[in-house]
């Protein structure tokens, strides 16, 4: 990956990022840095969420322009990361803690984003009532690398239920459940998710509660799971319905420079929420940026914050 050295001053972060400092006459000159954010499938919020922070930090931080990378999602970014082959990147917080509760090395966390759920989709009619149901059954547990993936096969083990796994994408599950391709889906995601809302607008489907999964996995795994509620706006004829949520968090390489990502930082504090009821470009609002907020964006458990949005958070408090 090549180097990043951009010369930007937090003088000319704050007066380019709408910051409290008094405008100057001539703005200091930054260089242009081109970075690449790793973000998810297709059908997925990653992919939707990222599109629209990369085009937020490309406007608002001076000398910035960010690339999209499809991934697979969550452990595919964590490796893109590791490698150089991108910059920043978006990762559930279960994958992205190793078994020591430490980031995997050359990573640091920029911020906490919003809460994924899982969701376990089935057909109306499937003859699949609760979890246990699932034991032989044809079920897509995501897409490869994905945190979908990850998350699901943990829930499988330690209910003991042995599934015909399927691995694909949001969008390719959501195409092969109502054609009989498969059983049920999971899918880790935020609320509502395009290719479920999407599926559930032309076909009657229902969701599995997972509650005694969400105390499973809090259980086992303390720290990055909580019992959570898809609530009944959600999806066209779903009622609500109980499972666990796990926290997305944006992830950048150690050697990015620190008053970039200050900058960064910055801007999705300051100017992304807008993208939770603002189209642009002919992208869809992402609802799921309403959780974008200075309380929880600094709780990102035992990864910890890159210096230069842990220099954000803390000139915030003063």
């Amino acid at each position: 990956m090549a180097s990043l050295e951009p010369r930007i001053s937090r003088r000319a972060v704050l007066l380019a990022a709408g910051g409290s400092l008094v405008a100057c006459s001539r703005q200091p000159e930054v260089d242009e840095v081109h970075l690449r954010l790793a973000t998810g499938p297709a059908g997925a919020v990653y992919r939707r969420i990222g599109g629209a922070l990369a085009a937020h930090i490309s406007e608002h931080v001076p000398g910035a322009t960010v690339t999209t990378v499809p991934s697979g999602a969550s452990t595919d970014n964590i490796r893109m990361l590791r490698s150089g082959a991108v910059h920043l990147g978006l990762t559930s917080l279960d994958v992205l803690i190793t078994t020591d509760g430490s980031a995997p090395a050359g990573l640091s966390a920029i911020c906490r984003l919003y809460d994924s759920h899982l969701h376990l989709v089935v057909m109306a009619d499937a003859a699949i009532d609760e979890f246990r149901d699932l034991e032989g059954k044809r079920v897509s547990l995501g897409a490869r690398d994905s945190g979908t993936e990850f998350t699901s096969l943990r829930v499988l083990a330690l209910g003991e239920v042995n599934a015909d796994g399927r691995f694909l994408s949001q969008a390719e599950s959501a195409a092969a459940l109502p054609d009989g391709d498969i059983d049920a889906m999971f899918s880790l995601t935020g609320v509502p998710t395009p290719a479920i809302t999407e599926l559930a607008q032309r076909h009657p489907v229902r969701l599995i509660p997972l509650d005694a999964q969400a105390n499973a996995l809090f259980t086992a795994y303390p720290g990055p799971y909580a019992p959570a509620m898809i609530p009944a706006t959600a999806y066209v004829d779903v009622p609500a319905t109980r499972t666990v949520a796990v926290p997305n968090v944006l992830l950048a390489r150690d050697d990015l420079p620190e008053d970039l990502v200050y900058a960064i930082t910055d801007t999705i504090f300051t100017h992304t929420p807008t993208i939770a009821s603002e189209s642009r470009d002919d992208a869809e609002a992402v609802p799921e940026a309403w959780q974008i907020n200075v309380r929880t964006g600094i709780s990102t458990a035992s990864i910890p914050l890159h210096p230069g949005a842990a220099a954000w958070f803390r000139d915030r408090k003063r």
